[in-house]
């Protein structure tokens, strides 16, 4: 899976329309420009209902599909997946698909864990787990041809044929799971790992160290290996924070700034943001976007964390890019 072309992606941020970052218009016209460029592949949204509120991601991949003929859209983090009821993001999502025809791609996640989101439809935090397990077999389950008749801990579905379909068999899930293995141990980042390569078709970090990243990647490719899952198209993304400025610590500035709008005063911590932003002169930022190629990452989702979105893509295709050994190989 380290030996696919690396597909460069573009997080745009959906939660900064509620803040004055940015608007519906300039999401969606950021996400023509990317398309245009002819170097950003996909486009994605940050998920959360009520925890961290934001313009709902599907509508926003949705209203983005009808703009867009090529790139595929995505969630970096459907935050919200535990709590939503497989039935109707099945329908939601295969919507979604037909009117990308074909382009959508679903990254799913835990959640946070947010008391009062998880109490406001009745989930309980331990159940998280076991409902992203079920939910996303559930999926896969609705959009086939056959009915679906399903026994789970969570979910119940007796011989229901379900529509619309994707226009994709299925569209790809990829897992979004990135554990502080100083804070939760071995056995916690190993059992994440584990449900990556047994349940997704891609998988999603934030910044890590290389030796961390190699140590995930292991288990994921040994627990794939134990069930007979191939790899070889198995994508391989970080979700980038990129700041381009020639007065580096004015981008530090901007990004601590937008961070603390989307994440609060107190995340995300120094040891995080060394490998997790890219800040800079565009020399900067591509000796860290260069450390993440390095380490095995195919898809570089970048969410810039400056207010002129078109304006950082424009200096990441014409000033970043050209610094990159291998920034032009395209899928």
């Amino acid at each position: 899976m380290r030996n696919l072309p690396v597909k460069w992606g573009l997080s745009l941020p959906n939660r900064g329309a509620l803040f004055g970052l940015t608007d519906v218009d300039d999401l969606i016209q950021t996400a023509v420009m990317a398309e245009q460029t002819g170097i950003f592949e996909s486009v994605w949204f940050g998920d959360s209902l009520i925890h961290k509120p934001r313009l709902e991601a599907i509508v926003m991949l949705s209203a983005v599909a009808t703009h867009t003929k090529k790139v595929r859209l995505g969630t970096i983090c459907m935050a919200s997946f535990p709590v939503r009821h497989p039935v109707l993001l099945a329908i939601q999502w295969a919507s979604l698909d037909q009117i990308s025809q074909g382009r959508s791609l679903l990254g799913v996640c835990i959640g946070g864990g947010h008391e009062g989101e998880l109490r406001a439809f009745g989930i309980q935090k331990s159940e998280r787990v076991g409902r992203m397990r079920e939910g996303i077999e559930l999926l896969r389950q609705i959009w086939c041809d056959q009915p679906t008749s399903f026994r789970g801990k969570y979910y119940t579905l007796e011989n229901y044929h379900i529509v619309p379909k994707p226009v994709q068999k299925p569209p790809p899930i990829w897992i979004a799971v990135s554990p502080d293995r100083e804070q939760v141990g071995d056995k916690i980042v190993d059992q994440a790992m584990r449900r990556v390569g047994l349940l997704a078709d891609g998988y999603i970090t934030m910044g890590v160290t290389a030796d961390e990243m190699a140590k995930r990647l292991r288990v994921i490719e040994e627990s794939a290996a134990e069930a007979g899952r191939d790899l070889s198209n198995f994508e391989v993304a970080i979700h980038g924070m990129v700041n381009i400025n020639d007065d580096r610590a004015l981008a530090y500035r901007q990004s601590k700034d937008y961070f603390n709008h989307y994440y609060g005063p107190s995340y995300p911590p120094e040891s995080l943001i060394k490998v997790w932003l890219a800040h800079g002169t565009p020399k900067d930022c591509a000796n860290l976007i260069q450390q993440w190629l390095d380490m095995g990452i195919t898809t570089p989702v970048l969410r810039f964390t400056a207010a002129d979105q078109a304006g950082q893509v424009r200096r990441f295709v014409d000033e970043v890019l050209p610094l990159l050994r291998i920034g032009r190989r395209l899928g």
